[in-house]
């Protein structure tokens, strides 16, 4: 009974504010020049360095096409997958299983061909913008525990997809997109709970004020918070985040050390309140099902074009499509189309994380702490990109963007609300 009543009233807390704070528009208060306080934050070189970064990236996504190219296509042209296939068929008697050991060795190759632009990208990319907190040898030990999840999970995918393209030749494509989104939901339900603590401790986050304040928004949205857990994430970068993740008994919240040691309460509150969003709203689901629909274009466009360049070019040693050989064939194509999708999946997350930003608002009530987490992420996203460059590359929405946000939400919805002069420490 105490608890039930210990619930009900963290419950109470959180609302109460919502109730006091009744929705007064406020007009004396300037939004204009509220949200320039915050953006002046981040100035001179600290400003340059997350433009360079963030622009940086957007050739990351042309150069991370080509050199999928480059490396798939040297398999082909190599003959070097034939030869995988062949090598995977003397090991298994089960015609139906050479895709999936095809899979493992076809992800232990490309994983060694792919770890000099992986390095760079995710190595000395990431130190020499200062955003990185590991020695080069703690990461590649990441990188290897990464390899062997992958190894495990394209065996069960390679023999999935290779078995509905033997069974399902004309209309593959459809089948084969149900079965991805498959695989994806279980990695997006389950990955945090199950894979991610194989890369960073999680320890229970300690009682105290902030804790239940944590434990109080969750409740007042009917999310289970019995564990909140708080991960080693600064002994990588200097990234903040955290996440409400998993299904049925497997729910959990997480926020890393970084948000808890470098940000205030009201910060930590505006972040976990957006990320409580996400699970509230349900945009696993609306995410699997926007992808879903890339997913099936991008099958339909290789399922066309596979064909015709398999029999155009038979010194690659590709029987047909549902020869294992040809999986760097269509990843080429998928990792092409993909890269021309950029502006629809930034489109699609980027709307995801303005909901959530929205219900994060209304939950934490803490606009000022929003707007300084905002200018935080904008350490390494750019603050102030034009309209059409957000809509571009953005996949949520920019620093800028969110500091209006919330001194608008403060305008509308905090009686007597004054601007203040906002610092960040840390």
């Amino acid at each position: 009974m105490r608890q039930v009543m210990g619930a009900a009233l963290l419950a109470a807390v959180a609302l109460v504010p919502g109730f006091a704070e009744a929705q007064v528009a406020n007009p004396s208060f300037d939004v204009d020049a509220a949200t320039r306080a915050y953006l002046d934050l981040l100035q001179g070189p600290a400003r340059a360095k997350s433009d360079a970064y963030f622009e940086g990236g957007y050739w990351l996504i042309l150069w991370n096409a080509v050199v999928a190219v480059l490396v798939y296509g040297a398999l082909l042209a190599s003959g070097v997958s034939a030869r995988l296939r062949d090598l995977a068929g003397r090991r298994v008697r089960r015609s139906w299983l050479v895709p999936g050991l095809y899979g493992v060795l076809f992800t232990f190759v490309t994983f060694l061909l792919f770890l000099p632009w992986s390095i760079y990208t995710g190595f000395v990319r990431e130190a020499r913008y200062d955003l990185m907190s590991q020695t080069f040898a703690a990461w590649l030990v990441d990188q290897l525990k990464l390899l062997g999840v992958s190894l495990v999970v394209n065996a069960l995918l390679f023999t999935a997809i290779y078995a509905v393209i033997r069974r399902f030749r004309r209309g593959w494509w459809a089948v084969g997109t149900a079965v991805l989104i498959g695989f994806l939901t279980f990695g997006l339900l389950l990955g945090p709970v199950f894979i991610e603590p194989m890369f960073n401790r999680y320890t229970e986050m300690p009682a105290g004020p902030l804790r239940d304040r944590i434990v109080a928004m969750a409740a007042a949205h009917h999310i289970p918070a019995e564990h909140i857990y708080v991960s080693d994430a600064s002994r990588q970068s200097k990234r903040i985040s955290a996440n409400v993740a998993g299904l049925g008994p497997t729910i959990r919240i997480a926020l890393n050390d970084n948000l808890l040691n470098r940000t205030s309460p009201d910060e930590v509150a505006a972040v976990m309140g957006h990320e409580m969003g996400h699970y509230v709203l349900n945009h696993i689901w609306w995410l699997l099902l926007w992808f879903g629909l890339a997913v099936l274009i991008v099958f339909a466009a290789v399922a066309a074009i596979a064909p015709r360049l398999i029999a155009r070019f038979p010194r690659w040693g590709v029987r047909d499509v549902a020869d294992p050989a040809g999986a760097p064939l269509l990843l080429a194509i998928a990792s092409e189309l993909g890269a021309l999708a950029t502006p629809y999946v930034s489109s699609v997350t980027r709307w995801e994380e303005s909901e959530a930003d929205r219900f994060g608002l209304d939950a934490a009530r803490a606009p000022d702490g929003f707007a300084a987490v905002a200018i935080r992420l904008s350490e390494y996203r750019k603050l102030e990109p034009g309209r059409l460059e957000e809509g571009l590359f953005f996949d949520h929405p920019s620093g800028a963007t969110r500091v209006r946000m919330a001194m608008q939400w403060k305008k509308d919805n905090v009686p007597g609300a004054t601007m203040i002069k906002p610092t960040l420490g840390n």
